[in-house]
């Protein structure tokens, strides 16, 4: 292996060395149908051999993928034969399920496409809902069943995805039956750092998804975004604020090419000033958010806010308010139309409605704990008038 540049860190009670990026596999595929294994050709997998090449060669030995990604896992596989099996940490990801011999044997398959024995770590893939959790949980189910895998060394971790609410993140967390999570925390969406606590108190691992795209679509910056974190570029402030934080141990980079890589590893060049740098870019952007939004504002909005699912017509307010700071404050109006697009789609993945119905809708007594009742109507409109474009088609969630 080439001297690595990509420090490690202890993946909490795992004991893993755990690079500080990841190859995530949601964006290498050829297809998002695992029916067309069949049809793979020659030069999508040629491309995942140099991704996964590339990432070796930086010291990135974590791959993670997932049966819901279409062909990743059986491109990952055939990459991953090149490389020496003892150095891998092999991550894949399964939905949650009540059957546990049905999650087995989704499992099964996920070892024959990735042409393995064992995995090191085995992820419940989206537990986003207290539904969800508690199909997990049911005695034989889904969590029943990885445990007993590991048992026989077919996985030798077991942890859980989420893109869910903070309130239900720490429930999973608190059960205590998982040794890592992968989750959504970075400076667009700070509202999980309590989880994030809470899980190094449990002394787990903590991996951080998609912290380029759902993280404020960074590979594609505004120019005001990429001013104020100068003289990082956006997507590298972002990495070593996340790094900045001892609880958090690795972030995905899901790469479709290899030069995909370069980027954060270049940010890794100030990887032990991390806090001195980012502290003030940080500070810089609040000030700014302030500056145009107002200070009480972004302080406070998020205060008295109701779930979308007690909120007439579902709507998502938080979300949307969300979206919309950093849409007026930083310029970010291609990363919120994104995520605003994929709101009233209906699943658990990104819950609740959009703003279309708020006018005909009496909001007044879901609002009446917020400082900003009387304000927030008119955003709502605001906010769906400048970022609707139309439903996004949603993808399987990293």
């Amino acid at each position: 292996m080439v001297s690595p540049p990509v420090p490690r860190r202890r993946f909490g009670r795992t004991e893993l060395a755990m690079p500080v990026f990841s190859c995530g596999g949601m964006r290498y595929q050829h297809s998002w149908s695992d029916k067309a294994a069949a049809e793979i050709p020659s030069d999508s997998q040629t491309t995942v051999e140099a991704v996964v090449q590339r990432a070796y060669e930086f010291g990135i030995t974590h791959f993670e993928t997932a049966r819901g990604y279409g062909t990743s896992e059986m491109q990952l596989g055939r990459a991953l034969k090149n490389l020496p099996r003892d150095e891998l940490i092999v991550q894949t990801k399964i939905g949650p399920r009540a059957n546990g011999a049905e999650f087995r044997e989704v499992f099964e398959t996920s070892l024959a496409n990735l042409k393995m024995d064992h995995v090191e770590l085995l992820s419940i893939h989206g537990l986003n809902t207290p539904e969800l959790l508690a199909q997990c949980l049911t005695p034989g189910g889904a969590l029943d069943a990885a445990e007993k895998l590991r048992r026989e060394g077919r996985c030798r971790f077991i942890g859980f995805s989420t893109h869910g609410p903070v309130d239900f993140i720490l429930d999973a967390i608190n059960t205590g039956r998982f040794d890592y999570v992968n989750i959504h925390w970075y400076f667009v969406n700070d509202f999980t750092w309590p989880a994030v606590e809470a899980a190094a108190k449990q002394d787990m691992g903590v991996f951080i998804i998609s912290p380029n795209d759902k993280g404020g679509k960074l590979y594609e910056p505004s120019e005001k975004l990429t001013r104020l974190c100068a003289p990082l570029s956006p997507m590298q402030f972002n990495d070593l604020y996340c790094l900045s934080r001892p609880q958090v141990h690795t972030l995905s980079i899901g790469a479709n090419k290899p030069s995909d890589f370069d980027e954060h590893v270049a940010a890794l060049a100030r990887y032990d000033t991390r806090v001195e740098i980012t502290a003030p870019i940080a500070r810089r952007l609040n000030d700014e958010m302030e500056s145009v939004l107002g200070r009480d504002w972004v302080r406070h909005w998020f205060e008295g806010l109701p779930k979308w699912s007690d909120v007439p017509g579902e709507i998502n307010i938080h979300e949307i308010l969300r979206l919309w700071n950093f849409a007026i404050a930083l310029d970010m109006e291609a990363f919120a139309k994104m995520r605003y697009g994929l709101l009233g789609q209906g699943d658990h993945w990104q819950p609740g409605q959009n703003a279309a119905e708020a006018d005909s809708l009496d909001l007044a007594d879901a609002l009446k704990k917020s400082p900003f009742a009387d304000r927030i109507p008119e955003i709502l409109r605001e906010a769906h008038a400048s970022l609707f474009e139309g439903p996004k088609q949603r993808i399987s969630e990293s």
